[in-house]
């Protein structure tokens, strides 16, 4: 049976972490066996969206910052972005830009006794600090945000300093964030046809099953439904793919739809895994153009679903 054999993906643009308790452990075995240094670690990505019609909307992250004196250094926080144009027509570059500054003050002590802090920047500022307009971005291009930590004695830290060791496992500082370019979507009926090469129904984050694509969808007034959506599953674990909502099928393909109301401010859709590369499907829009294409063995994370007002 397949679902003997199970595949871990970590996600592109989500991270999950432990427990908090022991903190001071991991940083006394790591700092007595290393030259001392500092790190960024991530609690939370709180938002990893930006709406380019609405200058408010806000890249956010919970972090805490660690050293050899228990925070003690830390003095400030620095908050870059950069554009990874996707859209070929517009074919933007612009170097790396500073944000803002956020100093030690803004960041209260956590659970474990080190200094934690929301830091945040909104689309407007990012894209003031660039120096854009809106021809030079398209719906579907990121901005990324690089964190960058200033100790009291002169040193910083940023990605350029993380080891593979420092951006994920239990530190999980990887100082940048890819946040997605969204925009107020057309209303109607958008269509998905689903495929699974093996023939035995969708595996997404569970060899078992799994979770389906999440579509969620946020009204004028910041209510959000989500609705969910994927190939039925014969082995049953339990999970949403083994549950009357997901799509029945033949094993190999199905198609089904959602529902983008009038007045929708921002739909994100979200893929979780295709835990045995066997997992494809396109994403039309209502009047049936081609949105999206996903082959085989994609990685879980946000998917680049644009069809703009």
């Amino acid at each position: 049976m397949k679902n003997i054999f199970k595949i871990f993906l970590s996600a592109l643009l989500v991270f999950s972490f432990g427990s908090c308790e022991d903190s001071n452990t991991v940083v006394d075995q790591v700092v007595a066996d290393t030259q001392a240094g500092a790190v960024l670690r991530t609690i939370e990505v709180l938002s990893n969206t930006l709406n380019r019609s609405i200058p408010s909307t806000t890249f956010s992250v919970e972090v805490e910052a660690q050293d050899e004196e228990n925070g003690a250094l830390l003095e400030s926080v620095d908050i870059f972005v950069s554009i990874r144009d996707l859209t070929p027509d517009n074919g933007t570059t612009v170097n790396e830009a500073l944000i803002k500054n956020i100093p030690a003050s803004a960041f209260s002590v956590g659970p474990v006794g080190l200094p934690r802090a929301t830091v945040s920047a909104t689309f407007g500022e990012a894209e003031a600090a660039m120096g854009l307009n809106d021809t030079q971005h398209s719906p579907g291009d990121l901005f990324v945000f690089e964190l960058r930590l200033n100790l009291t004695d002169g040193r910083t830290f940023g990605a350029a300093d993380a080891a593979g060791i420092i951006t994920g496992g239990y530190w999980a500082s990887p100082y940048k964030y890819n946040t997605l370019l969204l925009c107020a979507p057309k209303a109607g009926d958008y269509t998905i046809d689903m495929h699974d090469s093996y023939g035995d129904g969708w595996q997404t984050n569970s060899g078992g099953g799994g979770d389906g694509i999440q579509v969620s969808i946020t009204d004028a007034d910041g209510v959000v439904t989500v609705t969910e959506f994927g190939m039925c599953t014969p082995y049953g674990d339990g999970s949403f793919l083994d549950s009357e909502g997901c799509t029945p099928n033949d094993g190999f393909n199905a198609s089904t739809s959602i529902n983008i109301p009038e007045g929708t401010a921002e739909a994100t859709w979200n893929f979780p895994g295709d835990a045995y590369a066997e997992i494809s499907f396109e994403v039309y829009a209502p009047n049936g153009d081609l949105l999206l294409a996903v082959d085989l063995g994609a990685s879980p994370g946000l998917l680049p679903v644009t069809n703009c007002l």
